[in-house]
């Protein structure tokens, strides 16, 4: 799931503070930094596509269960992502 700054894909705020992010990944859920900054202990954003979460589950819907778990605990102004993350595979999950 891509958590994206606010504005992408057009003109997009930078230098954002990010809040909310875990001290380290576990098992189940990585989070890659693709448009974000380090200065002085801080994370900031600084592109269109800030984050992106992966997440591990027993089911499709597990996994995403913990996606948006761990997106809503990411805070950065303007900061937003998709509601419809995998349904077409929670849907054919649930239809077997």
């Amino acid at each position: 799931m891509v958590l994206a700054a606010g504005g992408y894909p057009g003109k997009y705020n930078t230098k954002d503070v990010i809040l909310g992010l875990p001290a380290e990944s576990t098992e189940d859920c990585k989070i890659f930094h693709a448009g974000t900054s380090l200065e002085k202990g801080h994370v900031y954003t600084d592109g269109g596509r800030v984050l992106c979460i992966t997440t591990l589950g027993n089911t499709v819907l597990e996994a995403q269960q913990r996606a948006y778990q761990q997106a809503k605990d990411i805070y950065w102004h303007g900061c937003f992502y998709r509601h419809d993350i995998g349904y077409r595979a929670i849907e054919r999950e649930q239809n077997k």
